[in-house]
């Protein structure tokens, strides 16, 4: 399985390798999640009692995504987020599992990240339950 369904255009990004590359460079937990769309099990990522100040990047690519201090905690078991750091991320229509869902993916390379709902806190009312497993802390300093 592909970056995208068959029923999505092919997008570009600045980033881009083979599959075999990514793989390569990827756990298999990481290749699954940003390459094939897949979801880490809910409570086991690290990255859930990550406090420090700093940012989450994206584990295939290094590209920024989101701001400790939009973190939050949803109760839901994935990193969650009020708000993406400018320029940080993108998102598609995800039509799978017979549901309709904005996905969530990395804006240097496509990796997919997780999905947005409207039921986060203010300001924004928007969750973004993220993979852990699809990023990287880096601690400010």
């Amino acid at each position: 399985m592909g970056l995208f369904s068959k029923d999505k255009p092919a997008e570009s990004f600045p980033v881009a390798k083979p599959e075999a590359e990514w793989r390569a460079e990827l756990s298999p937990e990481a290749f699954r999640v940003l390459r094939q769309h897949g979801t880490e099990r809910p409570g086991t990522s690290k990255l859930l009692a990550e406090k420090r100040p700093g940012v989450f990047a994206c584990a295939a690519c290094g590209h920024e995504l989101f701001d400790n201090a939009t973190k939050f905690e949803s109760g839901t078991g994935w990193p969650s987020f009020f708000r993406p750091l400018p320029g940080g991320i993108g998102t598609t229509v995800d039509r799978s599992f017979f549901m309709t869902r904005t996905e969530v993916h990395c804006a240097q390379c496509g990796g997919h990240l997780g999905h947005v709902f409207p039921d986060g806190p203010a300001p924004t009312g928007e969750r973004y339950c993220m993979n852990g497993v699809a990023m990287v802390f880096q601690p400010a300093g």
